[in-house]
């Protein structure tokens, strides 16, 4: 306990650390946090039509969900390139990786895309039996699948700015994209102005004109604004055999792990969805209130994989150690007051979807949110050890292996076992489904104590 008061100390007097930390984290945060009052929004207007069309945008945007996962993995495997190729000022490789990343992420919206179009039933039926959730999942799906090459895009060139520190402009254009959705969600959700009521297809289309706004004003920031990651498009390209085997041995198991996890955590949707609707909304609005604080802790896994990336990349491996028990120690700190926020603010959240849905609906997100804030501990570990520390420094195949085990070996088995043979309510579910965190937190935290993830990858290069 004395070392921890130490250290704690210490980190607070690092007066560079910390503002290079909030510079970072708190842009990527409240990017997040308004992405998440979007979703907070849209479940309130959707929500105003009943559970079972929460159900079904919830179930519907799983497909989203494994897309942007995807997305995710492969400009996290890129930013952990980028953000050291910055660190060792080679502008040169970072416009390269961005020409990978590119084509791997419209490449992966253009297969999402094709299935979502032209089959959405079936992608629904993957998800639920319920016939009216399918229905109008599939009219949710079908237009909201055309923004995917959008958002591949825009995810794209943001994680390069972050890479890069430029972590500003995409907050700017977040809110310009937000009030733009929310906007078109009202008018085309409700039929206002003279628009028809398109219920969950008119939150569909009001996400496609946002995303497509979004896309165009990040490629303005980018060029207009002259940022290092503007460049013309043969600069993106001439990869050389030694910089692709590189790139994809670092990148490639992040890719898989986004890829792999997302679909085993989207398995659990499929658990969720045969437990009934009013078990799908209870998760799908409990889910969508905690990622009001989950959004700090992308925020500071964000800013610890740039920051730790930047000094190993520089050669600065002591000081990249330093950081890494800085932002722990920080972790932890936000975890105890974000959790007493969940406990103590779930009913207040609650109340804005009612009186849309039922008493036992809303008893059972109150449950849900308790259950989470229990696990938060070794959940947010995890996001700043596997997200930040460990693939900083490279250690991408470790974070595979602790990503992907976890789900499939614990999660998902308890999942079918908790909601479909012991009949268990969602939130017990959701408990047992969560022993995963503690699993991956025990593993993660043997494996960041190896210091196999203090590596300097630019020199490497």
């Amino acid at each position: 306990m004395t070392g921890l008061l130490r250290d704690t100390k210490e980190m607070f007097r690092d007066t560079g650390f910390l503002k290079k930390t909030i510079m970072i984290a708190l842009p990527v945060a409240m990017q997040g946090m308004l992405n998440t009052v979007v979703n907070l929004v849209d479940n309130l207007m959707i929500g105003s039509l009943g559970s079972t069309a929460i159900a079904s945008v919830g179930l519907a945007n799983k497909v989203f969900f494994v897309f942007t996962l995807l997305v995710f993995g492969i400009n996290s495997g890129s930013g952990v390139l980028a953000a050291q190729y910055w660190g060792n000022k080679d502008v040169k490789n970072i416009r390269r990786v961005l020409g990978v990343a590119l084509t791997l992420a419209l490449t992966a919206s253009v297969i999402f895309l094709v299935p979502a179009c032209l089959k959405p039933e079936l992608m629904m039926r993957i998800f639920t039996a319920s016939d009216a959730s399918i229905r109008m999942g599939a009219a949710y799906l079908a237009i909201a699948a055309l923004s995917y090459p959008c958002t591949a895009l825009t995810n794209t060139y943001v994680a390069m700015l972050r890479a890069v520190n430029r972590v500003k402009e995409p907050v700017i254009i977040s809110c310009v994209a937000i009030a733009v959705n929310i906007c078109f969600n009202y008018i085309l959700i409700f039929g206002k102005f003279g628009a028809p009521a398109m219920g969950v297809a008119g939150a569909a289309l009001a996400t496609l004109i946002a995303r497509v706004v979004e896309s165009a004003s990040i490629l303005c920031v980018v060029y207009f604004g002259k940022t290092p990651v503007a460049c013309a498009v043969r600069e993106m390209f001439g990869w050389s055999r030694e910089f692709l085997m590189k790139f994809f041995s670092t990148a490639l198991p992040v890719i898989i792990n986004e890829f792999i996890w997302g679909l085993g955590t989207t398995v659990y949707s499929m658990a969720y969805g045969r437990m009934g609707d009013d078990a799908v909304a209870a998760i799908t609005i409990a889910t969508t209130i905690q990622d009001v604080v989950v959004v700090l802790f992308q925020g500071l896994s964000a800013a610890t994989a740039v920051i730790l990336g930047n000094e190993m990349g520089a050669g600065k491996l002591k000081r990249a150690e330093t950081y890494a028990k800085n932002f722990f120690i920080l972790q932890f700190l936000v975890t105890l007051a974000t959790a007493l926020f969940c406990v103590g603010m779930r009913w207040n959240f609650i109340s804005l979807y009612q009186p849309g849905i039922s008493d036992e609906v809303a008893a059972s997100v109150s449950r849900c949110i308790t259950v989470f804030a229990l696990f938060m501990p070794f959940k947010m570990f995890n996001y700043v050890n596997v997200v930040g520390v460990l693939r900083s420094g490279g250690d991408t195949a470790m974070c595979l292996f602790i990503d992907t085990s976890g789900v499939w070996f614990i999660g998902i088995p308890l999942a079918f076992v908790g909601g479909l043979v012991l009949r268990q309510p969602i939130h017990i579910v959701y408990g047992m489904v969560m022993l995963e965190e503690v699993y991956k937190a025990a593993i993660g935290y043997v494996r960041y104590r190896q210091k196999k993830w203090l590596r300097n990858l630019a020199v490497e290069l």
